[in-house]
C-alpha cells in the first residue's frame, strides 16, 4: 500500500544501472534512503541539493529499503537554481544534514525547521552571504542543544568576537554583519565541530572546499 509523503532531498548514491538511492528527511520518517527509478536524465533534475519533493513511497516486507515513485517537486526553489552562490550553499547544507542527522531519526519540529529554512534562502535577493553560519546555529537548535556563547566558546576560541553577534542578533541583522570570507570559513569550521560534539557523528562535509572557494 503506497504512502504520500513530502520529503526534503540530501542527496543520492547510484544504484545499479537505472536506479538511485536517494537520501532524504522528512517528518514522517526522518532521515531515509529510497530506491528511485532514473528513466530519463532530465528525471535526476528532481534530485538537487534541498528539493522539496511530494512522493510516493511503496514499503518493501522483504528490505528495509522502500521503492519511492511518482516523484514532483513542490516548489522550484528558482531563487536557488539561478544563483551560483545559493546552489552552492545549498550542496553544503544538505550535505550538513546528510551528515549530522541519523538514518532513522526524527527530531519533533527539524522537518518544518527544514522547510522554512530553504524557503528563506530561496527568497532572499541579497545578503545571504552569512546564511550558512546562521542555519548551523539554528540547526542546534533544532536538534535539542540550542547554543550558548559558553557552551559555543570551546569550539571557537580565536573567533569569539565574530561569533557573538550572532548569538544575539536577529536573522535580518546578521545577514548584514560584516565578515571577510576568511572569517566566514574559520566559524563554519568551528560550528561543525560543535555540531560534531553534540551529535556525536563525524561531520566531514566535502562540499566545504566548493563554499571556500565560491565565497572566497
Amino acid at each position: 500500500m503506497t504512502e504520500n509523503i513530502e520529503a526534503i532531498v540530501l542527496g543520492y548514491t547510484k544504484f545499479g544501472e537505472n536506479s538511485v538511492v536517494v537520501h532524504t528527511l522528512s517528518e514522517a520518517y526522518g532521515r531515509r534512503g529510497f530506491l528511485v527509478r532514473i528513466g530519463k536524465k532530465a528525471g535526476m533534475a528532481l534530485l538537487l541539493p534541498l528539493n522539496i519533493l511530494e512522493m510516493d513511497i511503496v514499503p518493501n516486507p522483504k528490505s528495509t529499503l522502500w521503492s519511492a515513485r511518482n516523484l514532483t517537486a513542490k516548489d522550484p526553489l528558482n531563487g536557488i537554481r539561478n544563483n551560483l552562490y545559493k546552489n552552492t550553499m545549498s550542496l553544503f547544507l544538505s550535505e550538513v544534514l546528510l551528515r549530522a542527522v541519523k538514518d532513522g531519526q526524527a527530531e519533533d519540529g527539524l522537518y518544518p525547521w527544514c522547510v522554512r529554512s530553504i524557503l528563506t534562502l530561496d527568497s532572499l535577493d541579497s545578503d545571504f552571504s552569512n546564511f550558512h553560519i546562521r542555519f548551523l546555529l539554528e540547526f542546534a537548535g533544532a536538534l535539542g542543544f540550542s547554543p550558548t556563547f559558553d557552551d559555543i566558546a570551546p569550539f571557537a576560541e580565536k573567533h569569539l568576537a565574530q561569533l557573538k553577534p550572532f548569538l544575539t542578533s536577529t536573522f535580518s541583522e546578521s545577514m548584514l554583519l560584516p565578515l571577510r570570507g576568511e572569517e566566514r570559513n574559520a566559524l563554519c569550521e568551528d560550528l561543525l565541530r560543535y555540531l560534531e560534539y553534540h551529535t556525536e557523528s563525524s561531520i566531514n562535509v566535502r562540499s566545504l572546499a566548493v563554499l571556500r572557494e565560491v565565497f572566497g
